[in-house]
């Protein structure tokens, strides 16, 4: 992970570096990097495996600069796009300065959680564990899934927090600071994400897709962004969701259109936030059959089959 590094008025005492974001699909890995970064980048669902490709998102501070890598969640595949996710996770533990591995407030320690750890254990990266949904449990409850991780292996830091409501985030920023190395800011302080407009706007309107759909579409789902095109205020936008069934388009377009309209009126509030203008936004939907399992078809909505190799 290179950069071409940023000045920082020769303070010697600046750090700056990678941190990734690890766990369990669901856990809260988007959430988290949102809230630390004060800004909506990653999408968010209740749905498993939502996050697809590596996320890049920047935390500036007079301290220092954490760049936030948010991952897929580690999960067993199915297809190739599933080999891609796990692919684009589990290469990420060695590229980075920290490893934040979060879990969920529970002594019960599953065979996912047991194969994340096997991966830790065979990383020098220091790995801080987060307890993240820390505001679903009493207080009191806290302690005991402390102690009991902390018998399952070693940690530089274990730190409880919400991530929803932004509980110890601060601390948790503080414990990353310790471990990064001296140096210059990788990105200029305005630096948010490294991910181009047109794919943010892109997972934007998937995820409200996922959130209104039905269980079995989501994973079977790309969007596409067509066009966009700005002029004064305004940024038209045409984008394409693609799904792998014919049934499926019938569940997507809804009964004249009514679930299309609904997709693209919660997604229009988030993108027109992003934008800072208005946006008028026009929706598609086609078919491309097995899409997860062909490099072509993934290639062109964002995931390099390569990474799997």
């Amino acid at each position: 992970m290179e950069k071409n590094e940023i000045s920082t008025g020769g303070n010697p005492a600046y750090k700056s570096g990678f941190v990734t974001l690890i766990g369990r699909p669901n856990v809260g890995k988007s959430t988290l990097m949102n809230r630390l970064i004060g800004q909506k980048i990653a999408i968010t669902s209740d749905k498993p495996q939502t996050t697809r490709n590596r996320i890049q998102t920047v935390y500036t501070s007079e301290e220092g600069q954490i760049v936030f890598v948010d991952t897929p969640g580690i999960h067993k595949a199915k297809n190739k796009l599933g080999d891609y996710m796990v692919n684009v996770a589990e290469r990420t533990l060695s590229e980075v300065d920290v490893i934040l591995w979060l879990v969920e407030p529970s002594n019960f320690i599953g065979a996912g959680e047991r194969h994340i750890m096997d991966q830790l254990q065979k990383t020098r990266t220091p790995v801080i564990l987060v307890i993240n949904k820390a505001d679903t449990v009493k207080r009191e409850e806290i302690l005991p899934y402390i102690d009991h991780y902390r018998k399952q292996m070693d940690f530089q830091e274990i730190v409880p927090v919400s991530a929803l409501k932004g509980d110890n985030t601060d601390t948790l920023v503080s414990c990353i600071m310790k471990y990064l190395p001296y140096g210059p800011a990788f990105y200029d302080e305005d630096t948010v994400t490294d991910q181009p407009m047109r794919q943010i706007v892109a997972e934007l309107i998937r995820e409200k897709a996922l959130r209104l759909l039905e269980e079995e579409i989501p994973h079977g789902i790309a969007v596409s962004i067509e066009r966009m095109q700005y002029r004064r205020n305004l940024c038209d936008i045409e984008a394409t969701i693609v799904c792998e069934r014919d049934s499926h388009k019938g569940i997507i377009i809804g009964k004249g259109g009514s679930m299309l309209k609904r997709i693209g009126s919660a997604a229009r509030p988030d993108i027109e936030d992003l934008l800072e203008r208005h946006v008028n936004l026009q929706l598609w939907v086609k078919v491309k059959k097995d899409w997860r399992d062909s490099d072509f078809l993934m290639k062109n909505f964002g995931y390099n089959p390569r990474d799997i190799q």
